[in-house]
Formats: C-alpha cells, sequence, structure tokens
C-alpha cells in the first residue's frame, strides 16, 4: 500500500515540513533509503546522511534544524524512533490474510479449532487441543494432546508444544521452539548413576508474549513453569523448569535460568546472562551482558559481573583491576629497594 507524506505525518501525529504528496512505498534506515521511502534520524551521529540520503521523508526530532526547500520532506515529531515504528506496523503485512486448513495436516478428531484460524501444511494437532479464533499455525507446527492456544496467535514453522501446554491471545512463537519439553530433573544414585525424576507439570504462557527462535521453555517439575504477559524473549534462551517470569520483562540472546528461579516484573536481561536456580529477582532490575547471578537480587537496579554486583561498584572494581600490573611493578621496585636497603643496612 502506497501512503502520501501527509498520511506519514498523520500516523505519527507530526508536523509536516515541505510536500504533502509526495509518495510513500516503503521504509528504510537513512544510510540506504531511495527515493519513495521514508527514513527517521534519532541519534545524532546519523545526521551526517541527511544531505545524503534519496529518501523521500525523513522523521525528524522537534528542535533538528533543516534547510527550506529541500529535496525531501520533513516530519517533525517527539520521538523519531517510535514513530518510525508506527510507520513500519502500517507496511508490516498482515499475520492473518484468511482462513485455512491444509489437507496435510493431521487433527485428532477431539481438538476444537476455530473456523477463522489458519492451519499450515504437515501441523500435527493432539487429542483435546484448543485452538482460538485467527491463530495462525505455520508448516509442520506439531501440539501434543491438550494444548490450548489463545485468540491471534502466531505459531511459526517447526515449533513444539508438548502436552498440556498453555498460550495466551497474540503472542508470537518463532521457528524451532520447543515449549514443555522435560525439565532437567534427575536424582543421583549411591552409585554415581542418575535416575530420572518425571516431570509432570506444564507450561503456562500469557498473553502479548513473543518467544524467540530455538528457544527452549520446559515444564515444571510439578505445577506450571509460567511466562507472564508482555514477556519478550529473544532466540536461543533456555528457561529451566518451575521458573516464573514477571510481566514485561526482556532478555536477550543465549540468557540462561535455572531451575525455580523467580524473576519479578520489568526485569532486562543481557545476552549470555546465566542465574542461578532456587533464587528471586526483584522488579525493575537491571542485568547487564555476560554477567552470572549467583543470588537473589532483592533491590531494584543495574547490576553486572559474575557474580553479579551493583554496577557502579563492579565498574569500580573493573579500574582497580586494570592497576593491578602497574601496582604490581610498583610494589616490586619498592620491595627490592627495602630488600637493598636491609642489605646495607646489615652490611654497616
Amino acid at each position: 500500500m502506497n501512503y502520501t507524506t501527509a498520511d506519514i505525518a498523520r500516523i505519527t501525529e507530526g508536523t509536516l515540513i515541505g510536500d504533502g504528496d509526495a509518495v510513500v512505498k516503503g521504509a528504510n534506515r537513512i544510510e540506504y533509503a531511495q527515493k519513495g521511502e521514508v527514513t527517521f534520524l534519532s541519534n545524532m551521529r546519523y545526521a551526517k546522511f541527511i544531505p545524503l540520503t534519496l529518501a523521500t521523508c525523513i522523521i525528524i526530532p522537534k528542535d533538528f534544524p533543516v534547510e527550506e526547500n529541500s529535496h525531501c520532506t520533513y516530519i517533525r515529531v517527539e520521538d523519531p524512533y517510535r514513530a518510525f515504528v508506527c510507520v513500519l506496523k502500517e507496511f508490516a503485512l498482515p499475520v492473518f490474510k484468511e482462513a485455512f486448513k491444509a489437507d496435510s495436516a493431521k487433527i485428532a478428531a477431539s481438538a476444537k479449532i476455530a473456523e477463522n484460524s489458519y492451519i499450515g501444511e504437515n501441523c500435527v494437532i493432539g487429542e483435546n487441543c484448543v485452538i482460538g479464533d485467527k491463530v495462525v499455525l505455520k508448516a509442520n507446527t506439531v501440539l501434543y494432546d491438550h494444548v490450548f492456544v489463545g485468540a491471534g496467535t502466531l505459531i511459526n514453522a517447526n515449533v513444539t508444544c508438548y502436552d498440556n501446554t498453555v498460550i495466551g491471545k497474540n503472542c508470537i512463537i518463532h521457528s524451532g521452539a520447543v515449549i514443555g519439553a522435560d525439565g532437567f530433573g534427575n536424582l543421583e544414585n549411591a552409585d554415581g548413576s542418575w535416575e530420572k525424576i518425571p516431570q509432570m507439570g506444564n507450561v503456562v504462557i500469557g498473553n502479548d508474549v513473543e518467544i524467540g527462535a530455538n528457544t527452549t521453555i520446559d515444564c515444571a517439575t510439578l505445577g506450571s513453569t509460567i511466562i507472564h504477559d508482555g514477556v519478550k524473549l529473544d532466540n536461543l534462551i533456555h528457561i529451566a523448569h518451575n521458573v516464573v517470569v514477571g510481566k514485561n520483562t526482556a532478555m536477550a540472546a543465549q540468557a540462561g535460568i535455572s531451575g525455580s528461579t523467580k524473576i519479578g516484573e520489568r526485569n532486562r536481561i543481557g545476552g549470555q546472562v546465566g542465574i542461578i536456580g532456587h533464587v528471586e529477582i526483584a522488579d525493575d532490575v537491571m542485568i547487564m551482558a555476560q554477567s552470572g547471578v549467583a543470588r537473589g537480587i532483592p533491590d531494584s537496579g543495574q547490576y553486572f559481573g559474575s557474580p553479579a554486583i551493583e554496577t557502579r561498584t563492579a565498574f569500580r572494581q573493573e579500574a582497580a583491576l586494570k592497576q593491578l600490573p602497574d601496582l604490581l611493578k610498583e610494589f616490586r621496585a619498592l620491595k627490592n629497594k627495602i630488600e637493598l636497603l636491609l642489605k646495607d643496612s646489615e652490611a654497616h
């Protein structure tokens, strides 16, 4: 669908500067944008591209100066990045197009599937599953028995949901994700061998949750592993059994959360963070990338390191560590000087 620059101003609730009739057919980054595309300027490091870009329309901060009779149309807004996201939503292809049920899909007779859902090629839907309105299951999705999928949810290709998984409304689950696999529960015997502990629980996912590609969420040993509303999980994340993740928490790739840990609301967890099991993390905690959390975090704030500590303290420690080589040189020099003085004193 094509838009005019006046349409873009309306969508972003911005102030138009220039030609309101220019046609916009797509969106792009400022350094690559071409004629017919809209872009944005948020980070001033990219301001150098303003005179160079071929974009038809640029969304700019309210206080950014522009030349009159410029080669493109500008739209002034309070927050260019957020405004650009609004534009991207307009250009994005709709998730749901029309109802469809592939002949190759294998669907249990007891499953209840909304007539307006989309069931892709080679999907497998088990006994007593419930699929809500306008759900989209892409090719090769496998739902074990008693799985519930809420209205408007998109499950991409090659996702597997184990028995009794509950998925809320308007979720997005990306390819390769596995929901509800057994948790890592084993009992060590006297002879050093391992005995598997049955994993009897399930996974419950709230509304508006996004789960990245190849992310795994284990079922609970008993009860439920719970991902609350609004949680955003990147690719390649592991959530172990009986974990609870609070509302609107976001995790970057390769984070690993050990069993029975409770994570508060609005946490921000960086890439490759590891959190030990059976601890609690407060609300509004930010844990920086590659940190290791070895004990609970009772207070909101920013944490870094392994073991993770308050960020300002961690950075001071890092700065002190950088000084160690020079301090060691000074120490050795002082030690040698003292030894020489002692020898000289003994000689006299």
